[in-house]
């Protein structure tokens, strides 16, 4: 017999407008705090996570939403470290692999998945070419075993015939074709909600998690606040800061020496790829290490990305795609298609901004690690930079770690958050079992029968459910209509789909019972 699992309550969990504004009232007359984060990407929520499972008193801080800046532009990939092999940064390589395994197996099985990588193999030049990729994706594999990520979820890579990768990518040009080259990664349903999930997991832990409140002015041990929904400030004492804002980090330390890099994506229908289920991965021309990847996402969408390039200049709070990555991407993508995507093809872009450590001669962005380092600026504020998105939980452990040594006052105590599930997580043999329909499984895990009880309403584009809008605005912490459409369902990702979810999104907040601000 199967059990039907219902999951947990989102209990204290859950972000609200209410909670926030009672945390925020309570600030003032809360005295010294253990630690204040500020940034509200992945970084800053792993950071939080990490403090508060530990016991320290947390606040957390972001001036816009979460996953407003980079952490909801990635490829959604939980990388292994493939390409940082093939570099020579074994660290990292083996960091990546180690922090993927615990996403897809302890932490957020219902968040991840195993996404199937195929390379299509085209004469002339095929077999050399099989070759080199092949020995690339059995490193990697290498470090899959090496890691405990068993190979039941994570397939061993190998050759495919030429009827197997038309079936698995059946956009892919039959020309010529003589087979392929399969290997395995991790993909997360959406970056956004893992930040979400994160943020969730660290109020649950008692971090306070405010949204819509700026930094006005930080040292090391003291900051004012402005919550930017009323116009009120507030001063905070806390015995550590940290600031974990991505490539704006040099806006609160100036010594921090950052060269960002452009990701762009591309996004396409679906359908228009054959309906494919796995990603297209097609060698960069003229690179033996870059590929251009089609990534099978949400709302029948695909992504394809993505460009590395320097970011020069001011940083915008949203990054942009140039015409000439938008002609890349199409041309890389093309050279194996059987129908080449045109301009009309692209429902969207969208771009994220990494915050790469500089160097001294650094001059190509693709080459720069993606090593983090924590530096403290002449005020005492912790300034954590570089990384990725699979490492996230590392990084949080080692901004902790430093704030703990650095005051002998603090208690030593390890970091828990490699056996800590995010709320929703449940395991993966058993999601099947839990009672909600299979995509609300994918978004909520454990939590989607909670989120499936709330009352019906109007729905949005692409089946997305009132009870999904609502879900984000009670338990999720939307505060705006953006927040719902942008990073909470992605639906804003393609302004037809925005345009047709905005009054259904309007209703979902007058049934929370909220009031959403404008921005």
């Amino acid at each position: 017999m199967t059990t039907r699992i219902v999951g947990r309550t989102p209990g204290s969990s859950a972000l609200s407008a209410g909670r926030r504004a009672r945390e925020l009232d309570a600030l003032a007359d809360r005295g010294e705090i253990d630690l204040l984060v500020i940034g509200g990407g992945i970084t800053g929520a792993g950071i939080a996570l990490d403090a508060a499972s530990r016991g320290l008193s947390t606040v957390l801080v972001e001036r816009h939403d979460l996953a407003h800046g980079t952490s909801r532009f990635s490829s959604k990939l939980v990388h292994g470290g493939l390409r940082y092999l093939a570099s020579g940064q074994i660290g990292i390589a083996h960091e990546s692999a180690t922090e993927r395994n615990i996403l897809l197996t302890r932490t957020a099985p219902h968040l991840t998945r195993a996404l199937a990588q195929v390379v299509p193999l085209h004469e002339p030049g095929h077999l050399a070419r099989g070759a080199y990729i092949g020995m690339g994706y059995e490193l990697g594999d290498g470090l899959r075993r090496a890691v405990g990520t068993p190979g039941s979820l994570l397939r061993p890579p190998g050759p495919i015939g030429r009827d197997a990768t038309l079936a698995l990518a059946p956009a892919v040009r039959a020309e010529g074709l003589r087979g392929g080259v399969r290997g395995w990664d991790g993909q997360l349903i959406d970056d956004a909600r893992l930040v979400v999930a994160v943020a969730r997991t660290a109020a649950g832990y008692g971090a306070s998690v405010l949204t819509r409140v700026e930094a006005v002015s930080v040292t090391g041990r003291e900051a004012t606040l402005r919550d930017l929904v009323t116009g009120e400030t507030v001063h905070v004492h806390a015995r550590a800061v940290v600031s974990a804002t991505g490539v704006w980090a040099g806006e609160l330390d100036h010594d921090v020496r950052l060269r960002p890099s452009r990701g762009t994506h591309l996004v396409v229908s679906t359908a228009r790829l054959g309906g494919s289920d796995v990603s297209l991965t097609v060698p960069v021309p003229g690179s033996s290490s870059r590929f251009v990847f089609t990534l099978p996402a949400q709302h029948g969408r695909t992504y394809i990305g993505l460009t590395d390039v320097p970011a020069d200049g001011p940083i915008p709070d949203v990054a942009h795609a140039t015409e000439a990555e938008i002609d890349m991407l199409l041309g890389t993508v093309n050279t194996v298609l059987e129908e080449p995507l045109v301009r009309t093809d692209v429902l969207s872009t969208f771009a994220g901004l990494r915050p790469l450590l500089a160097g001294a001669d650094d001059h190509d962005t693709s080459d720069l690690s993606r090593r983090h380092a924590i530096i403290e600026s002449e005020s005492g504020v912790l300034s954590i930079v570089g990384g990725k998105l699979t490492t996230y939980r590392r990084m949080a452990e080692d901004a902790v770690d430093a704030v703990i040594r650095r005051d002998p006052g603090f208690a030593s105590r390890p970091s828990g958050t490699r056996s800590i599930p995010l709320v929703g997580a449940w395991p993966r043999h058993r999601l099947g079992e839990i009672a909600a329909a299979p995509r609300l499984v994918r978004r909520y895990g454990a939590e989607a029968p909670y989120a499936a009880a709330l009352p019906t309403g109007a729905s949005a584009a692409c089946g997305v459910t009132a009870q999904e809008l609502q879900w984000g605005v009670a338990v999720e912490g939307a505060l705006s209509i953006a927040d719902l459409l942008d990073r909470r369902t992605r639906l804003g990702l393609v302004e037809t789909d925005r345009e047709q979810s905005t009054d259904a999104a309007t209703a979902a907040f007058a049934r929370a019972g909220v009031d959403p601000i404008e921005v």
